[in-house]
Parts: structure tokens; sequence; C-alpha cells
């Protein structure tokens, strides 16, 4: 994660808040705290995993160089009459302030992007002590691509709940899941697991854990091998355990196609559904044949799905003939990606795209002109696949370094010249998840 650019994003964050908020008084409760505190968490990108979260499946993520900043003043207060008041502020809304009361925290019609945090404040806000509310001001400013399949939704949520904690502090934070002084770890998944309830009942999406999960816990230089059942993690370094020495490290790339489809919000639930229906169907008809237990899609094979194939439509079959696959690409990719096997993680990619172009069916016509774009530029290219919901959003490349600068331009020429449109390109390594900044 680039210090350059977060250093600006605070700055950006500080100067808002001034504009918006002024100074804030110095007569707050607890003086022993911080007048203010600064948050900062990431966007990621899915090397391979994908719409397996939901399903208790495996994913492969790692953070990426861009970020939502949260900058802000905030106390826990007694309750009394306007208390608990709260009030927010985006660069991304124009600099328009939206205020509520933590006393009485609903969803709200508009704008719907105050729906992420005001259900973060509600997940925290259940942890406080009877007659105390939360009362704060915060200035968000950002960068993560909006509506690009790079996560700016839990990028938000993330920095939004580390900024709550730095108000409430460790002790209370976690004080419902948590014993104190936990390990860092297992702050980061509880506070992911309450990103996640935020946005599945605030702004209405079935997400699953993965997004929240890579931006809260996230290191820096590894991807994360999420298992979405435990929620385990294994960090995956490229090349750990490669037995040639000096192998080059490949670059990721993420294109950014610049469009989004008005049909990815009503689709996504809409795939959800449908995983959840082929399971069903495996759940009454695996059991009749073998002691295997099913649970989620996770738990079933291709041979398993072949069993049912003729009790499903042929949408559901293909639906969780996805997921299956999927599960076993991110394991293969683990193994590939440790020991430099470069190549094999550009085939499964590869196959990650076809399948969730022709199974899962997500994709569409300009993400696939971008994919078939990276294939054709040469051998350094390894390989190239849809990442985030789909729709829409942004590739994720694996290659060579030396091959960065060429293929940036030919995506970038060859977008233009096929479909008349501008696409961005950046390049990424693995960053630092959510933290807060010392001010």
């Amino acid at each position: 994660m680039s210090n350059g650019n977060i250093s600006n994003l605070v700055e950006e964050a500080r100067k808002l808040f001034q504009q918006s908020f002024g100074s804030p008084s110095s007569e707050h409760e607890d003086a022993s705290k911080p007048l203010f505190h600064c948050t900062c968490a990431p966007g990621r990108v899915n090397l391979i995993g994908e719409h397996t979260d939901y399903t208790e499946g495996l994913v492969l993520p790692m953070c990426i160089s861009y970020s939502t900043v949260c900058y802000g003043s905030g106390e826990v207060v007694s309750s009394g009459e306007e208390a608990g008041a709260c009030r927010i502020v985006s660069t991304n809304e124009g600099g328009t302030v939206f205020s509520f009361d933590s006393s009485n925290i609903e969803k709200v019609k508009e704008p719907k992007w105050a729906n992420y945090i005001l259900g973060v404040v509600a997940q925290y806000a259940a942890d406080l002590k009877q007659g105390e509310l939360l009362s704060f001001d915060l200035a968000i400013t950002g960068d993560v691509p909006l509506g690009s399949g790079l996560s700016s939704s839990a990028s938000l949520e993330v920095s939004v709940a580390r900024f709550l904690e730095c108000i409430l502090g460790d002790d209370t934070a976690f004080s419902s899941v948590w014993k104190w002084n936990e390990v860092d770890r297992k702050k980061a998944i509880e506070r992911a697991l309450r990103c996640r309830k935020a946005e599945n009942i605030y702004a209405d999406s079935p997400c699953g854990i993965m997004d929240q999960y890579v931006s809260s816990a996230g290191k820096k230089g590894c991807a994360l091998m999420i298992d979405c059942r435990s929620l385990d993690y294994q960090e995956v370094r490229m090349g750990e355990n490669s037995t040639e020495e000096n192998k080059e490290t490949p670059a990721v790339v993420v294109c950014n196609s610049n469009v989004s489809h008005s049909i990815a919000s009503g689709e996504y639930p809409i795939r959800v559904a449908q995983c959840q229906n082929a399971t069903s169907v495996l759940q009454s008809s695996v059991a009749i044949n073998d002691s295997t237990t099913i649970e989620s899609l996770r738990d079933a094979t291709i041979e398993h799905l072949a069993q049912c194939q003729n009790q499903m439509d042929d949408i559901t079959y293909k639906r969780a003939k996805h997921v299956i696959t999927e599960n076993d690409r991110v394991t293969q990719a683990v193994t590939a990606l440790q020991v430099g096997d470069w190549k094999k993680m550009g085939v499964l990619m590869n196959a990650s795209h076809e399948s969730l172009r022709d199974n899962f069916e997500v994709s569409c016509k300009e993400i696939d002109v971008l994919v078939e774009l990276a294939k054709s530029y040469g051998d350094g290219v390894y390989g190239s696949r849809i990442t985030g919901g789909g729709f829409g959003g942004c590739t994720v490349t694996l290659l060579r370094q030396k091959d960065v600068d060429g293929l940036i331009r030919h995506l970038k020429e060859g977008y233009k010249e096929k479909l008349g449109l501008d696409c961005s390109c950046f390049v990424t390594d693995a960053g630092d998840g959510s933290r807060v900044i010392q001010l």
C-alpha cells in the first residue's frame, strides 16, 4: 500500500473534516483518549475463487494499493437529548453531510451509501452498556474505484469499523464475542463478521465474508487463502517453496473495464438463491447413495453433482458446477503459487474465467474482450480472468514483470479499437490490511 497515497488521502480527509465540521470541542467526556482518530482499509483483488464465499468455499484474495480513509472525532456519551448525534461526510458524495442519531439506527432510502456505515455502527453500538451512546463526526475519503469489483464497500465498512474501535477501545470493541487481549487475528475476523452482517442487513446484499475478511486481516506480500467455513486462513507468498534460485515473481495487473451493468445488483442474489437450490437437491439425493453430509456446495464433488444432474434444471446444474470446480481450482492455485508454477496458475485463472462466463454467467462483453486481449498478448501473460461479482468491473492478469508496460498498452489500444471504450490499468502488490494511522 503506497504511503504517499495514504498520506494524501489522510490530508484530504482532514481538510474535509474541518470544512464540514470545524474544530471539535476539546471538552469531550474522556480526556484520556485522543481527540482525533484516523483509520484506513484497502480494497482487494481476488486472484481466484469467485462466487464461492457464500457457499462456505475457498477464496484467494489479496489487498491492493487503494483504500478508504476515515478521519474523525468521537466518544461514548451518556444518553440524553441529542446525545447520540452522528455526522458523516464523504468526498465521493460531493461533501454533503448526513446526520443520524445512534440511539435509533435504521436503514435509509437515500443516500444509499450511508447504509453501509449505519450497519457497521449498529454492530458496535450493540456492545455499549445501557445508557451509553456513540457520538461522532467522521470524514471519509478513498481511491478504491466504485462499482469496479474491487470491494469499495468492504473497504468503507472495515475502515469505519476500525474508527469505531478507536472510540470504544479494544477492551470493549469485542466484549460480546472475544475475551479481552485476544490476538489481533481474532479481532480482525470478528471485525469482518460484523461488517459482513452490516452489509447483509443494512445494504440488503447477501455477500459472503471474503471482501471484509481480507480488507480487515490482509498481510503485506501475501495473498490469503480463506476457508469461508472455518474462517481460518493461510498466508500464500508467491514462490515461497520454489526450488529455483532467483525465480522472478510475476506481476499482477488489474484492468478496470469502466463499465458496471445495472443487471449486477439484481443478479447477485439470484446466484445466491440458485446455489442454495442446488445444495437442497444435493442434500436430498446424495444421502441416499452414500454417507456424505452436504451442508453446502463446499461439501459436494463433481461426482455428486453428476448423480443429481437429472434432478436439476440446466441453470442450477451449471451454477453448482462452477462452485464445485472453482473450489478445486483454489486448492491447486495455492500450490502453484507457492512452488512458482506460474503457467499452472495461469491455466487455472483462464479456466476460472471460462466457468464464470459459461457456467455462472456473470461476465459481459467488455470483460471478455479484456480477457481475450490479455491472453493474445503472448507468452509473457500466464492467465487472465474476471475478478469481483461480475457484469463489468475488472480483470486480473498474471504476467512476467518485463511485460507489464507492453500489456497495458495492448489492453488500452485493443479495448479502444474493439469497443470504442477506455479502460484503466494498474499494477499491484499484495498490500497491508486495515490499520490505525498515527496522527
